[in-house]
């Protein structure tokens, strides 16, 4: 059972924020509006812009030397409208870059604070600019950013800036994190800039659009709580009804149903992280949309080697992010939301803070019933008996004191031929296969339906870190992409197995340690 200190009346909120936006942002130096982009299918919408100025700044993209495309998801670009061949011309790459602004888009940072490992923070797109929501044929409201823009009033001393590798990271990971069928802000194009970055060294500066349902926040709520202005964070919460939950609108408690539903949505949001070994790395707050949806890869990484405890990012020294703790990272930042939303629970605070106690002791109930699902499904397990628990946690036991692949273990189960070779010949293994394949015999479906089912919830492909490195080196270093194509090839059919095993082998033994790193 997950615990978390949850008392917000003997817990104030750091009001150390960012000075107004508006007076910083008139500090600024503002370079003069890019010329608009021509019509390549945009259909602009601001409802962000409604909302109260607390949530946002208008912010112009810094232009930059030299825009080039490096990479468009042109299946992506159909999807929202665009035109693909437009977009790729030469003497267009600037949308990607800032340097033209499409018709009818309205530049803005977006405000938020957030938890940062663990510390409450001011701060706001240091480096993003939103152009707004480019509205589908379908009548989807996507939000339209670029990363890695330039300065913004929220920049806090930084370049606003980002680099290559960065940001063709994100692209890998977000489109494979589609392809796997999880819920995440996905990448538009990657555009270089002609400029230097530096970081601990010099780097090739790039620009990525990345496309999301919204990039509203924990992080904005608790902007809102943090200035005590309850008109502000009820336009914020009905926004985000409106957006995402619009069935719950017509709701007697409305604000209860919507911290229900955000809850529902990260508990099968983490579970679904867990099902295919996905560690986020900088899980705060500011990092966790309510919409549902995975954002911002940082220091994300894929587990190899089964064990809980895995953790990937630098920065992350205290293993607070690590693979198996992601659960209780997502209630405790669930449990900073409420603080934020207490409020507009109604004028008796003892009341909100109950519901808000109730509410996140059910959240693990909620983890459990996904994750447990999704692992039944990756053993090929149909209906719910009393002992699949065991069954489940037995098997992650065996492969956590073998060193296995987590993976290609669930992979080959759903071939015969896999397991039996070693380490598969493992006395222990070997009984949890006879305890195993007796929980199968109760569905009766065959051997075959049974592997058939399995492999569509047992990827073959995961972007492997040394893989994800290599693409990333070929690019920095000589300027290189074919790597990164071959790669989203591979990544873009996770459940069919690839003629080569080039995507699906772990790291050589003799590979140094992983380390991931934020980008910034």
């Amino acid at each position: 059972c997950i615990k978390v200190a949850f008392n917000p009346l003997t817990r104030p909120l750091d009001r150390r924020l960012n000075p107004d936006p508006v007076h910083l942002d008139s500090r600024m130096s503002k370079p003069a509006p890019p010329p608009p982009a021509p019509i390549a299918g945009w259909h602009w919408d601001h409802s962000y812009t409604d909302l109260p100025e607390l949530f946002f700044a208008r912010s112009q993209p810094v232009p930059v030397r030299e825009p080039r495309l490096a990479i468009l998801n042109r299946p992506l670009a159909h999807a929202l409208g665009l035109d693909p061949a437009i977009l790729e011309l030469p003497e267009n790459a600037g949308i990607f870059t800032g340097n033209q602004i499409p018709a009818g888009a309205q530049p803005i940072a977006q405000a938020y604070a957030g938890h940062q490992f663990g510390h409450f923070t001011g701060l706001g797109d240091g480096r993003a600019i939103l152009l707004g929501q480019q509205i589908t044929a379908q009548g989807e409201r996507l939000d339209v950013q670029l990363k890695g823009a330039g300065r913004t009033p929220f920049s806090r001393g930084g370049d606003g800036r980002a680099a290559l590798g960065p940001m063709l990271r994100e692209y890998i990971i977000s489109e494979a994190m589609h392809a796997l069928g999880i819920p995440t802000t996905r990448s538009l194009a990657v555009a270089t800039t002609g400029e230097d970055v530096i970081r601990a060294e010099v780097l090739s500066g790039a620009v990525l659009t990345r496309i999301a349902a919204s990039h509203i926040r924990v992080g904005t709520f608790q902007h809102a709580a943090a200035h005590q202005d309850k008109a502000a964070l009820q336009a914020l919460a009905d926004h985000t009804l409106q957006l995402h939950f619009p069935e719950l609108l017509e709701k007697e408690n409305r604000y209860f149903e919507l911290f229900e539903a955000v809850m529902e949505r990260q508990a099968a949001l983490i579970a679904q992280w867990l099902h295919v070994g996905f560690i986020h790395g900088v899980m705060n707050t500011d990092n966790m949309a309510l919409s549902g949806e995975t954002i911002d890869y940082g220091p994300c990484a894929f587990m190899e080697v089964y064990h809980p405890d895995t953790v990937f990012s630098s920065i992350d020294r205290q293993a607070r992010y690590a693979y198996g703790r992601q659960p209780e990272i997502a209630r405790w930042n669930l449990a900073r939301l409420a603080e934020a939303m207490l409020p507009l629970w109604g004028d008796d605070t003892k009341k909100a803070v109950d519901f808000a106690n109730q509410a996140l002791g059910g959240f693990e109930a909620r983890f459990q019933a996904h994750w447990q699902a999704g692992m039944r499904a990756k053993l090929g397990l149909r209906g719910k008996e009393n002992d699949d628990l065991p069954l489940i946690q037995s098997f992650l036991d065996w492969m956590e004191s073998q060193k296995m692949d987590f993976t290609n273990s669930f992979r080959a189960l759903s071939h015969e031929s896999a397991v039996t070779t070693p380490p598969f010949t493992d006395p222990e293994f070997l009984a949890w296969h006879l305890r195993w394949s007796q929980r199968l015999a109760h569905q009766g479906a065959s051997a075959q339906e049974i592997a058939t089912w399995m492999r569509l919830r047992n990827p073959a492909v995961i972007p492997r870190n040394h893989k994800v490195e290599e693409a990333l080196h070929a690019a920095e270093h000589a300027q290189d992409l074919s790597v990164t194509h071959r790669l989203l090839e591979a990544l873009a059919l996770p459940y069919e197995t690839p003629v080569s095993e080039e995507y699906t082998s772990p790291a050589p033994h003799d590979a140094p340690a992983y380390q991931t790193f934020c980008g910034t």
